[in-house]
Protein backbone atom coordinates (compact mmCIF):
# COMPACT_ATOMS: atom_id res chain seq x y z
CA UNK A 1 0.00 0.00 0.00
CA UNK A 2 0.73 3.51 -0.69
CA UNK A 3 2.07 5.52 2.72
CA UNK A 4 -1.32 7.69 3.34
CA UNK A 5 0.36 11.02 2.91
CA UNK A 6 0.95 13.46 -0.48
CA UNK A 7 2.96 12.61 -3.43
CA UNK A 8 3.47 14.08 -6.47
CA UNK A 9 4.16 12.40 -10.37
CA UNK A 10 7.81 12.87 -11.14
CA UNK A 11 9.40 14.40 -13.51
CA UNK A 12 13.08 14.20 -15.01
CA UNK A 13 13.31 18.16 -14.42
CA UNK A 14 12.73 17.79 -10.73
CA UNK A 15 15.32 15.12 -10.35
CA UNK A 16 18.51 16.83 -8.89
CA UNK A 17 16.25 18.90 -6.59
CA UNK A 18 14.58 15.46 -5.39
CA UNK A 19 18.02 14.02 -4.57
CA UNK A 20 19.29 16.91 -3.01
CA UNK A 21 16.30 16.23 -0.78
CA UNK A 22 14.98 19.34 -1.18
CA UNK A 23 10.87 19.31 0.34
CA UNK A 24 10.80 15.34 0.39
CA UNK A 25 6.93 13.71 -0.89
CA UNK A 26 5.64 11.00 0.30
CA UNK A 27 6.09 8.82 -2.69
CA UNK A 28 6.06 9.69 -6.26
CA UNK A 29 4.48 8.10 -9.35
CA UNK A 30 5.18 7.98 -13.26
CA UNK A 31 2.90 6.75 -16.22
CA UNK A 32 4.55 3.35 -16.59
CA UNK A 33 4.59 3.73 -20.74
CA UNK A 34 7.59 6.07 -20.24
CA UNK A 35 9.32 2.95 -18.51
CA UNK A 36 8.68 0.27 -20.99
CA UNK A 37 11.92 0.55 -22.33
CA UNK A 38 15.12 -2.07 -20.85
CA UNK A 39 17.27 1.20 -20.17
CA UNK A 40 18.75 4.55 -20.21
CA UNK A 41 18.78 7.39 -17.99
CA UNK A 42 15.01 7.34 -17.30
CA UNK A 43 15.74 3.88 -15.58
CA UNK A 44 18.65 5.51 -13.79
CA UNK A 45 16.57 8.06 -12.42
CA UNK A 46 13.87 6.08 -11.17
CA UNK A 47 15.49 3.34 -10.05
CA UNK A 48 17.99 6.26 -8.00
CA UNK A 49 15.08 7.52 -6.69
CA UNK A 50 12.73 4.29 -6.35
CA UNK A 51 15.30 3.28 -3.28
CA UNK A 52 13.65 6.06 -0.66
CA UNK A 53 10.93 6.45 -1.88
CA UNK A 54 7.02 4.58 -2.40
CA UNK A 55 6.48 4.23 -5.92
CA UNK A 56 2.97 3.67 -7.82
CA UNK A 57 3.02 3.35 -11.90
CA UNK A 58 -0.16 5.05 -13.22
CA UNK A 59 -1.35 3.39 -17.02
CA UNK A 60 -2.47 5.57 -19.93
CA UNK A 61 -1.98 3.16 -22.66
CA UNK A 62 -3.66 -0.19 -21.69
CA UNK A 63 -7.38 0.94 -23.32
CA UNK A 64 -9.06 -1.34 -20.66
CA UNK A 65 -12.36 0.00 -21.46
CA UNK A 66 -11.95 -0.77 -25.96
CA UNK A 67 -13.72 -3.28 -27.49
CA UNK A 68 -10.32 -5.25 -28.56
CA UNK A 69 -8.62 -7.61 -26.61
CA UNK A 70 -6.19 -6.34 -24.41
CA UNK A 71 -2.76 -6.12 -25.78
CA UNK A 72 -0.97 -8.97 -24.67
CA UNK A 73 2.49 -7.71 -25.42
CA UNK A 74 1.79 -4.13 -23.44
CA UNK A 75 0.15 -6.52 -20.61
CA UNK A 76 3.96 -8.88 -20.73
CA UNK A 77 5.85 -5.21 -20.71
CA UNK A 78 3.73 -4.16 -17.47
CA UNK A 79 4.16 -7.00 -15.76
CA UNK A 80 8.10 -6.94 -16.36
CA UNK A 81 8.29 -2.87 -15.37
CA UNK A 82 6.07 -4.19 -12.23
CA UNK A 83 8.42 -7.26 -11.53
CA UNK A 84 11.56 -4.60 -11.99
CA UNK A 85 10.13 -2.08 -9.28
CA UNK A 86 7.56 -3.74 -7.24
CA UNK A 87 5.57 -0.79 -7.07
CA UNK A 88 3.25 0.28 -3.93
CA UNK A 89 0.37 0.59 -6.77
CA UNK A 90 -0.62 0.21 -10.23
CA UNK A 91 -3.63 2.03 -11.84
CA UNK A 92 -5.53 2.63 -14.83
CA UNK A 93 -7.95 4.38 -16.56
CA UNK A 94 -11.90 3.63 -17.10
CA UNK A 95 -11.31 4.59 -20.83
CA UNK A 96 -10.34 3.70 -24.23
CA UNK A 97 -7.33 4.93 -26.49
CA UNK A 98 -7.16 2.33 -29.06
CA UNK A 99 -8.96 0.92 -32.03
CA UNK A 100 -8.25 -1.21 -35.31
CA UNK A 101 -4.34 -1.49 -34.05
CA UNK A 102 -4.49 2.49 -33.51
CA UNK A 103 -3.41 3.88 -31.06
CA UNK A 104 -4.96 7.76 -30.11
CA UNK A 105 -2.72 9.00 -27.80
CA UNK A 106 -6.23 10.15 -25.65
CA UNK A 107 -8.40 8.68 -22.75
CA UNK A 108 -11.70 8.35 -24.59
CA UNK A 109 -15.25 7.94 -22.75
CA UNK A 110 -17.18 4.69 -22.50
CA UNK A 111 -20.95 4.03 -22.81
CA UNK A 112 -22.10 2.91 -19.53
CA UNK A 113 -24.05 -0.11 -20.27
CA UNK A 114 -24.34 -3.60 -19.42
CA UNK A 115 -22.42 -4.44 -22.48
CA UNK A 116 -19.34 -2.30 -21.58
CA UNK A 117 -19.66 -3.30 -17.86
CA UNK A 118 -19.49 -7.17 -18.87
CA UNK A 119 -15.95 -6.45 -21.26
CA UNK A 120 -14.22 -3.85 -18.18
CA UNK A 121 -15.20 -6.51 -15.74
CA UNK A 122 -13.31 -9.08 -18.21
CA UNK A 123 -10.91 -6.68 -18.82
CA UNK A 124 -10.01 -5.67 -15.62
CA UNK A 125 -9.80 -9.41 -14.25
CA UNK A 126 -7.16 -10.10 -17.19
CA UNK A 127 -5.10 -7.20 -16.29
CA UNK A 128 -4.67 -8.16 -12.56
CA UNK A 129 -4.28 -11.76 -13.49
CA UNK A 130 -1.22 -11.09 -16.16
CA UNK A 131 0.12 -8.20 -13.30
CA UNK A 132 -0.46 -10.23 -10.12
CA UNK A 133 -1.59 -7.70 -8.47
CA UNK A 134 -4.81 -5.91 -7.36
CA UNK A 135 -5.47 -2.65 -9.66
CA UNK A 136 -7.17 0.69 -9.11
CA UNK A 137 -9.17 2.19 -11.97
CA UNK A 138 -9.63 5.56 -11.98
CA UNK A 139 -12.85 7.82 -12.76
CA UNK A 140 -12.64 9.35 -16.00
CA UNK A 141 -12.78 13.63 -17.05
CA UNK A 142 -15.55 13.42 -19.49
CA UNK A 143 -16.89 15.99 -21.86
CA UNK A 144 -20.19 14.51 -22.70
CA UNK A 145 -22.71 11.90 -21.99
CA UNK A 146 -23.72 8.60 -24.14
CA UNK A 147 -27.25 8.86 -24.89
CA UNK A 148 -27.07 4.91 -24.68
CA UNK A 149 -25.76 5.12 -20.86
CA UNK A 150 -28.55 3.32 -18.63
CA UNK A 151 -25.95 3.11 -15.45
CA UNK A 152 -24.86 5.85 -13.29
CA UNK A 153 -20.52 6.31 -13.44
CA UNK A 154 -20.92 5.99 -9.86
CA UNK A 155 -22.76 2.23 -9.98
CA UNK A 156 -20.78 1.47 -13.11
CA UNK A 157 -17.44 1.56 -10.82
CA UNK A 158 -18.87 0.13 -7.48
CA UNK A 159 -19.78 -2.85 -9.85
CA UNK A 160 -16.07 -3.02 -11.97
CA UNK A 161 -14.88 -3.07 -7.56
CA UNK A 162 -17.04 -4.96 -6.60
CA UNK A 163 -16.69 -7.86 -9.06
CA UNK A 164 -13.37 -7.85 -9.92
CA UNK A 165 -11.64 -6.87 -6.41
CA UNK A 166 -10.22 -4.11 -7.99
CA UNK A 167 -9.72 -0.83 -6.33
CA UNK A 168 -10.47 3.02 -7.22
CA UNK A 169 -8.65 5.84 -7.93
CA UNK A 170 -10.81 9.16 -7.02
CA UNK A 171 -9.41 11.74 -9.15
CA UNK A 172 -10.54 14.49 -8.04
CA UNK A 173 -10.18 17.26 -10.56
CA UNK A 174 -11.97 14.35 -12.99
CA UNK A 175 -15.10 14.83 -10.92
CA UNK A 176 -14.86 18.55 -11.07
CA UNK A 177 -14.28 18.83 -14.44
CA UNK A 178 -16.72 15.84 -15.69
CA UNK A 179 -19.77 17.36 -13.52
CA UNK A 180 -19.46 20.96 -14.55
CA UNK A 181 -19.40 19.65 -18.25
CA UNK A 182 -22.58 17.14 -17.72
CA UNK A 183 -24.52 20.27 -15.35
CA UNK A 184 -24.29 18.13 -12.41
CA UNK A 185 -23.31 18.37 -8.81
CA UNK A 186 -19.74 17.52 -8.47
CA UNK A 187 -20.61 17.55 -4.28
CA UNK A 188 -23.25 14.95 -5.20
CA UNK A 189 -21.68 12.99 -7.29
CA UNK A 190 -18.72 12.22 -4.52
CA UNK A 191 -21.86 11.74 -1.82
CA UNK A 192 -22.97 8.77 -4.76
CA UNK A 193 -19.23 7.92 -5.40
CA UNK A 194 -18.18 3.91 -3.57
CA UNK A 195 -15.59 5.06 -1.16
CA UNK A 196 -15.14 1.69 0.37
CA UNK A 197 -12.69 1.20 -2.47
CA UNK A 198 -10.76 4.09 -2.93
CA UNK A 199 -7.21 3.48 -2.62
CA UNK A 200 -5.59 6.27 -3.62
CA UNK A 201 -6.74 10.02 -4.91
CA UNK A 202 -5.49 12.47 -7.44
CA UNK A 203 -5.32 16.19 -7.71
CA UNK A 204 -5.04 18.21 -11.29
CA UNK A 205 -5.11 21.74 -12.19
CA UNK A 206 -7.68 22.75 -15.23
CA UNK A 207 -8.81 25.00 -18.13
CA UNK A 208 -11.94 26.45 -17.71
CA UNK A 209 -12.63 28.05 -21.14
CA UNK A 210 -15.56 27.92 -23.87
CA UNK A 211 -16.07 25.76 -26.91
CA UNK A 212 -17.30 26.95 -30.49
CA UNK A 213 -20.33 27.77 -29.85
CA UNK A 214 -19.03 29.87 -26.40
CA UNK A 215 -20.72 27.57 -24.24
CA UNK A 216 -18.64 26.70 -21.04
CA UNK A 217 -16.35 23.83 -21.28
CA UNK A 218 -13.39 22.69 -18.76
CA UNK A 219 -10.73 20.63 -19.58
CA UNK A 220 -8.64 18.50 -17.77
CA UNK A 221 -5.07 19.58 -18.36
CA UNK A 222 -2.58 19.17 -15.92
CA UNK A 223 -1.05 21.94 -16.50
CA UNK A 224 -2.01 24.92 -13.38
CA UNK A 225 -2.32 24.59 -9.82
CA UNK A 226 -5.55 22.85 -8.64
CA UNK A 227 -7.94 25.31 -8.41
CA UNK A 228 -9.72 26.56 -4.81
CA UNK A 229 -12.32 24.52 -5.78
CA UNK A 230 -11.00 21.37 -6.34
CA UNK A 231 -9.45 21.86 -3.22
CA UNK A 232 -12.67 22.45 -1.33
CA UNK A 233 -14.40 18.98 -2.96
CA UNK A 234 -10.99 17.22 -2.02
CA UNK A 235 -11.84 17.83 1.71
CA UNK A 236 -15.09 16.97 1.30
CA UNK A 237 -13.86 13.88 -0.52
CA UNK A 238 -11.26 13.00 2.59
CA UNK A 239 -14.43 13.57 4.81
CA UNK A 240 -16.54 10.36 2.91
CA UNK A 241 -13.59 8.20 2.76
CA UNK A 242 -11.14 9.26 5.25
CA UNK A 243 -7.16 10.00 4.82
CA UNK A 244 -6.23 8.97 1.71
CA UNK A 245 -2.85 8.48 -0.31
CA UNK A 246 -2.86 11.91 -2.49
CA UNK A 247 -1.43 12.81 -5.58
CA UNK A 248 -0.82 16.00 -6.96
CA UNK A 249 -0.67 15.69 -11.24
CA UNK A 250 1.40 18.15 -13.01
CA UNK A 251 2.45 16.90 -16.83
CA UNK A 252 2.52 19.86 -18.68
CA UNK A 253 3.39 23.75 -18.45
CA UNK A 254 6.05 22.11 -15.73
CA UNK A 255 6.73 24.13 -12.99
CA UNK A 256 10.11 24.60 -10.59
CA UNK A 257 10.21 21.88 -7.98
CA UNK A 258 9.08 24.29 -5.13
CA UNK A 259 5.81 25.04 -6.75
CA UNK A 260 4.71 21.63 -7.13
CA UNK A 261 6.42 21.10 -3.78
CA UNK A 262 4.02 23.41 -2.39
CA UNK A 263 1.03 22.17 -3.98
CA UNK A 264 2.18 18.95 -2.40
CA UNK A 265 2.24 20.61 0.82
CA UNK A 266 -1.16 21.51 0.59
CA UNK A 267 -2.58 17.94 0.51
CA UNK A 268 -0.55 16.46 2.98
CA UNK A 269 -2.04 19.68 5.45
CA UNK A 270 -5.65 18.45 4.71
CA UNK A 271 -4.47 14.98 5.64
CA UNK A 272 -3.07 15.88 8.81
CA UNK A 273 -6.02 18.30 9.40
CA UNK A 274 -8.54 15.26 9.19
CA UNK A 275 -6.28 13.63 11.62
CA UNK A 276 -6.05 15.67 14.27
CA UNK A 277 -9.41 16.28 13.98
CA UNK A 278 -10.39 12.75 14.77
Amino acid sequence: MLPVSAGTGFKPEHFAAMREGAARVGFIEVHAENYLGDGGLPHAMLADLRRDHALSLHGVGLSIGGEATLDQDHLRRLRALCDRYAPQSFSEHLAWSSHGGVFLNDLLPLPYTEATLARVIAHVDQTQEMLGRRILLENPATYLSFGASTIPETEFLAAIARQTGCGLLLDVNNVYVACRNRGEDPLDYLRRFPQQYVGEIHLAGHDATTDDHGMPLWIDHHGAPVADAVWTLYRAALQFCGPQPTLIEWDNDLPDWPVLAREAARAQAALDALRQAA
